[in-house]
């Protein structure tokens, strides 16, 4: 298998300092499986390639197998799927080999570790068996434009059609080191999961941490990317195949991405806000950052719970429990759910919440539905009980009942329109508590972000964007088709055209 890495940034050799391979040198690394080549086939000024070719050796494959004198199997030593893994092999090399790259470490060229650069990265044929789109779904979301052309069975014989391999091409201007990091990960994904050795739990890590993500609960700060796989429309189809369908650990895998992407789906500020769209507040009447519009959301969120008095409380969309941490604290309270339908995010506020209810680290937790205390042995500052349930908003559920009050905090937004009418039957038709309270993105708001495009959505999983003409419809139609009042307000810093980047609806009856 070959991969090619080309740059024009100048001077083009420092290449060989991000890779730390000297383009006057051909190396070679001997790897269990056969040798990892590394050598430039040009190298000016202007354009400088790197390759890195693995030859897999049936030999030391034999060698490394354990199983190959077993009595009851004559032929198992020339019965061997493993060179037929063709990516895991090679990603196991390229892990080796530009080790220090992927981490994004350059003693020589610190700053250039860290700079994005024009890169191409070419790989003639690459397993892909889901074909030339897949390829094109997992990589472009990347920034990466991609040329992925199917590699003919025989190019004599075009009768016979095309195989599972792709002649893949990748232009893009970023980090080297996340570049050889989005390799690392989807080449095996690509082809399917195979892996060449025993897939246990540090699969796991292995993932996030080449995807960016936290690891022990530390952020990954090699100049692997930032995150980049929490963000990934593909993220699931992602894991699951890249830990070789083993269901139990690409569940923990998800946990972990969902917990991960909660603290980025409620940043620090505006400009975080927008990230995962690559846009920035631009606007004067926007300038103001703190607190953070997350913050203004789940303040404006328990102002409103308050105001009303309510006694109970169920957060529907709970996501990893940011908001369910905050309703936590308020005495008022004698009953707090959580629903939501990923068990992903379920364990991750599951987790925020044990944080929370014991910051001295003392406590412990049987399961997501025991009792929650201040400190351990304070009976006195006893909390309310949150539970989580794995559920639907689109589905009657009993459970849902006997709340006072609903929220749905930037969940609607997430639902296929079509769903919405299922949604309202059972929030407010079959549920059906005293407050609802709704908050959703304004769409008019979005142009004070820069870099968002025309009539692009804030997050990649938005289904839709209400004007407030829009939202007024909905909600003064929902209130009346179901016996409620509502009133509207907005969220954030208000612009005298577009409003608030948030708007919400107080239904009561």
């Amino acid at each position: 298998m070959l991969l090619t890495i080309t740059t024009t940034a100048r001077p083009a050799t420092d290449l060989g300092h991000l890779l730390h391979k000297h383009p006057d040198k051909a190396q070679s690394f001997e790897q269990s499986f056969g040798t990892a080549h590394v050598f430039y086939p040009e190298a000016t000024e202007e354009r400088c390639t790197a390759a890195l070719l693995l030859e897999t050796d049936p030999q030391a494959l034999l060698r490394t197998r354990t199983s190959v004198s077993t009595p009851d199997f004559a032929l198992a030593q020339y019965v061997n799927d493993r060179p037929y893994a063709s990516s895991s092999l090679f990603t196991v090399a390229l892990g080796k080999v530009l080790r220090t790259a992927i981490r994004g470490v350059s003693r020589s060229r610190p700053e250039l570790a860290g700079t994005p650069i024009p890169l191409v990265l070419h790989l003639p044929a690459v397993p892909c068996r889901p074909g030339p789109e897949k390829a094109r779904a997992l990589f472009e979301p990347l920034g990466w434009t991609v040329r992925a052309e199917p590699v003919p069975l025989d190019p004599g014989l075009p009768g016979w059609g095309d195989s599972h391999h792709l002649s893949l091409t990748l232009t893009g201007t970023l980090r080297l080191s996340e570049a050889l990091s989005h390799l690392y990960v989807l080449l095996p994904a690509m082809e399917g999961g195979s892996k060449h050795y025993w897939v246990d739990s540090t699969e796991i890590d292995k993932l996030l941490r080449a995807g960016g993500a936290p690891v022990d609960g530390v952020e990954d700060g090699t100049g692997a990317g930032a995150g980049w796989l929490v963000g990934h429309p593909e993220r699931g189809w992602i894991a699951r195949r890249y830990l070789a369908r083993r269901d139990r650990y690409v569940r923990t895998a998800m946990a972990r991405l969902a917990e991960a992407d909660d603290r980025s789906a409620e940043p620090e500020t505006e400009a975080e806000e927008a990230e995962a769209v690559g846009a920035v507040p631009r606007d004067p009447a926007v300038e103001e950052r703190e607190p953070s519009l997350a913050e203004q959301r789940a303040g404006a969120v328990l102002a409103v719970l308050e105001a009303e008095r309510a006694t109970s409380v169920i957060d529907l969309g709970c996501g990893g429990g940011r908001l369910l941490e905050r309703l936590a604290g308020v005495r008022a309270l004698d009953r707090i759910t959580g629903v939501d339908v990923h068990a992903g995010s379920l364990e991750a506020a599951h987790r925020r919440l044990c944080k929370g209810c014991h910051p001295d680290g003392g406590g412990r937790h049987r399961s997501l539905f025991t009792d929650h205390d201040a400190r351990p042995g304070d009976r006195s500052a006893r909390r309310p009980r949150p539970e989580l349930l794995l559920g639907s908003v689109v589905y009657r559920d009993r459970r849902f009942h006997g709340h006072d009050a609903a929220v749905l905090m930037e969940v609607v937004e997430h639902l296929d329109p079509s769903r919405l009418p299922a949604m309202e039957n059972v929030v407010f038709g079959d549920a059906a508590p005293r407050v609802v309270v709704v908050t959703t993105p304004n769409v008019e708001y979005n142009r004070h972000y820069e870099g968002l495009a025309e009539g692009a959505f804030r997050h990649a999983d938005h289904r839709f964007e209400w004007t407030r003409a829009e939202f007024a419809a909905w909600a003064d139609r929902v209130a009346a088709e179901h016996g409620y009042t509502v009133r509207r307000l907005p969220v954030g810093p208000e612009h005298p055209e577009t409003g608030a980047p948030t708007q919400m609806g107080v239904f009561t009856k």
